[in-house]
């Protein structure tokens, strides 16, 4: 991975920014030391003592440890709609109907099985690690780490509140306002897939969307949704709640062709650069007539 020195680096050893920028482990950074492309500074090889300066191009061959494979993922020729890539990061447009991830019944046919078919194809090593997970129904952006030092940063950021996240989702019914939807969410007794909302209790997680009205059109309301956390189905089960199921929802509503759910921007800060990126997918064409 290659990383820019900021102003705000001015000055650093290349072991400070080793474990105080990028927070990497003792066993990663003697990996790098020991390796003789471990750490490259503007194309020479350097110390962990050297210094840099604004500018400079810090040059990290950082490595998965042995075993952290895809030993269980067939690469499958799916294709697939990469919208942005770099040496540390890849987001992709998933349809619907794609699982993320391989699971019972679904060996083949996920976005796991087409990216390490893109990689194997390139030559390229590649771990699938999935940073935001969107339901096999779902539609739109989703961001794969490339390494473990970027899934650690992105997952901390994710954690605390650091993504931001856009939907489209087509309501049933005619929403007349904008508005906020909180409250908490629970596994249902009865299932390990649904879930229900209430307004508070244990061992439930508090959940909050903001949501504005696009367009009001044959008895249907096309929303841009705004979750500020990431509850599993938290927008199927808000929108249910609320009365106004998300069409095609086969769980929370009335099943048809697709759940017209997309989600279309994701904007987070880089775990390499810190810039703020925000990547888009246009939606697909079953939302046409709404937007």
């Amino acid at each position: 991975m290659d990383l820019i020195i900021k102003s705000e680096m001015q000055g650093m050893t290349v072991k400070e920014i080793l474990y105080s920028i990028l927070h990497l482990s003792h066993g990663q950074v003697t990996a790098l030391k020991k390796n003789e492309e471990g750490i490259i500074l503007n194309g020479e090889r350097v110390t962990v003592v050297c210094r840099v300066v604004q500018g400079d191009i810090l040059t990290l061959a950082l490595e998965d440890k042995d075993g952290d494979v895809n030993s269980d993922i067939e690469p499958v020729n799916i294709p697939i709609d990469i919208l942005y890539e770099d040496d540390s990061i890849v987001c992709v447009n998933k349809p619907s109907g794609m699982p993320t991830h391989p699971s019972h019944g679904h060996h083949y046919d996920t976005l796991a099985n087409a990216l390490c078919y893109y990689y194997k194809e390139k030559g390229r090593a590649f771990v699938f690690r999935a940073v935001n997970r969107l339901d096999s129904e779902t539609s739109g952006v989703v961001l794969i780490a490339k390494d473990r030092h970027s899934a650690f940063v992105l997952g901390k950021a994710l954690q605390r509140g650091g993504f931001q996240k856009e939907y489209y989702a087509l309501l049933e019914g005619e929403l007349m306002k904008d508005g906020i939807i909180e409250s908490y969410i629970k596994r249902r007794t009865d299932s390990i897939i649904f879930r229900c909302s209430e307004k508070e209790g244990i061992p439930s997680e508090y959940a909050k969307t903001e949501y504005k009205v696009l367009c009001r059109k044959k008895g249907n309301t096309l929303v841009k949704a705004m979750p500020y956390t990431g509850r599993t189905h938290q927008l199927r089960v808000h929108f249910s709640s609320a009365g106004y199921p998300i069409k095609g929802d086969s769980l929370y509503g009335n099943a048809d062709d697709r759940l017209m759910l997309h989600a279309f921007s994701l904007s987070f800060n880089h775990p390499v650069t810190g810039q703020r990126l925000s990547v888009t997918a246009d939606a697909p064409e079953v939302f046409s007539d709404y937007l």
